[in-house]
């Protein structure tokens, strides 16, 4: 069961407030196109497709707040719940304070991002998430060890070569416990070039875990292209499977594909339980990386209660677009003994195919009287989309 927005344990501070002067842009940095998407778009799309329910702040150019919501929005979909904007300072800890200064009061421990490390995958948000919800007073920082060979140097003569064995680079997400954080920024006067810095001088220790190569972060013009050519090489396709599965309920109405049945028994569900739909949703999420139906449209969320599952599958194209992505096509397998399928196959394939915009497939099967599908008891559906970038 998903949280609500404001029971999350977990809040993401997204800064995305510097100037990026040394990108050369007419923007703030954050706002620079990369790949078709701003750099904070890129951003969000990690910090959304990490498991952890978490309350999301981006922290913006006071003249950018709007754009900044908008853009958020666009990314989370259904999940805008989760999403506060507000505006940053003048400096990087300040925005961060900012951030600090928004959190939800059931938040325990938090993460701070830096929108410049756009290509950061939800995998290593998740990794400092888990290692910060584990518990204690420490922080957690992602790092990399350092493979170059180092020199001390004394203007332009090199005086030694530095032992590079107990040296890392540091990346963002850095994830600290809510209270520590927030008295250590109190307690700061002076500025520090990263978080960790900040609360290892408030007396608190630091630990690593693993970092990953595509959070660098972009801060010239060469580190844009670096990010533009590594989304190109990219996975341009994509395929994603999802499944699901409703028991009849003699009291519900029909409803399959989008397509109403009369004279045919329901299936149970929090929505209309369209296990069609519900399954092209899981595919269409999995193929472009973005989770689950369940982590996006949970059943704890009252508004969804009865609702057409096509709502769902808005918000699933919405979020997939939002990703880069359109739908190549879907295909459905429906496995049931009832209701029959043949008769308005074309036109399920039709109406699917409008609401996706991409060519729709639907075919139907039985179980040959094994399992619950044989017994009756229920309805199976099994999905494949592909989507392209």
């Amino acid at each position: 069961m998903s949280l609500a927005p404001d029971a999350a344990r977990l809040a993401i501070i997204v800064v995305a407030a510097g100037s990026g002067t040394r990108l050369g842009e007419d923007v703030p940095k954050a706002f620079v196109e990369l790949g078709g998407r701003t750099i904070l778009e890129h951003a969000l799309h990690g910090v959304f497709g990490a498991t952890h329910p978490a309350q999301v702040i981006v922290v913006a150019p006071a003249s950018l707040v709007s754009r900044a919501r908008t853009l958020g929005e666009r990314v989370a979909g259904a999940a805008s719940g989760y999403l506060t904007v507000v505006a940053g300072g003048d400096s990087r800890q300040a925005s961060v304070a900012a951030g600090l200064a928004a959190l939800q009061p059931s938040v325990g421990a938090v993460l701070v991002h830096d929108a410049a490390r756009a290509l950061a995958p939800s995998a290593l948000i998740d990794r400092v998430a888990t290692a910060v919800l584990a518990g204690g007073a420490r922080g957690v920082v992602p790092a990399l060890p350092v493979v170059d060979t180092v020199k001390r140097v004394e203007g332009e003569r090199v005086l030694e070569t530095v032992d590079r064995s107990d040296l890392v680079h540091v990346q963002t997400p850095q994830g600290f416990p809510r209270a520590e954080l927030v008295a250590a920024y109190a307690a700061a006067h002076d500025e520090h070039t990263d978080d960790a810095a900040l609360y290892a001088g408030a007396g608190h220790e630091v630990v690593t875990v693993p970092g990953e190569p595509r959070a660098f972060k972009i801060t010239t013009p060469w580190d844009l292209r670096r990010a533009e050519l590594l989304l190109s090489a990219g996975t341009r396709i994509r395929t994603g499977v999802g499944i699901d599965v409703h028991g009849y309920d003699e009291n519900q109405p029909m409803w399959l594909g989008g397509v109403y049945f009369p004279d045919e028994p329901g299936l149970a569900g929090h929505s209309d339980g369209d296990a069609v739909i519900h399954a092209m949703c899981d595919a269409l999420l999995s193929a472009a990386g973005l989770g689950d139906i369940g982590s996006r449209f949970g059943t704890s969320a009252e508004e969804y209660a009865g609702a057409a599952s096509e709502v769902f599958l808005r918000e699933t194209l919405a979020l997939v677009r939002g990703a880069g992505y359109r739908v190549g096509n879907v295909a459905v397998q429906v496995i049931a003994q009832r209701p029959r399928i043949a008769a308005r196959r074309m036109e399920l394939e039709r109406h699917l195919g409008e609401l996706v915009d991409a060519p729709v497939s639907v075919a139907a099967t039985t179980s040959d009287g094994l399992g619950f599908t044989g017994r009756g008891d229920g309805l199976m559906a099994v999905a494949t989309a592909l989507v392209t970038r």
